[in-house]
C-alpha cells in the first residue's frame, strides 16, 4: 500500500514544452511535471506519483487526509 501526502502548488513554469511545478509538501518543496493535469494552477492541491502530478485534491480532502496521517503519527505536527 502506498500513502501519498497532497502537496499545494506554489509556483509553475514551462520548459521545452512540459510543464512544471513546485509543490509544498507539508514543508518539503518538490519540482513536479503537470503535463497529464496542464489545467492545474497556484494554490491547487495535487497527489504525485513518479513526480508527475495525477488527481487534483479540493480543500476539504486535503484537511482530512493531514489530520488523519497527523492523528496515526504518520506526519510531524506543523506549528
Amino acid at each position: 500500500m502506498c500513502l501519498a501526502i497532497p502537496g499545494q502548488i506554489i509556483r509553475t513554469w514551462n520548459d521545452g514544452g512540459a510543464i512544471f511545478a513546485e509543490a509544498d509538501f507539508n514543508g518539503e518543496t518538490r519540482k513536479v511535471c503537470l503535463n497529464f493535469l496542464p489545467d492545474l494552477d497556484v494554490g491547487d492541491y495535487v497527489i504525485v506519483h513518479a513526480g508527475y502530478a495525477l488527481s487534483r485534491v479540493g480543500i476539504e480532502q486535503v484537511a482530512q487526509v493531514m489530520e488523519s496521517m497527523r492523528d496515526a503519527g504518520l506526519l510531524e505536527v506543523q506549528s
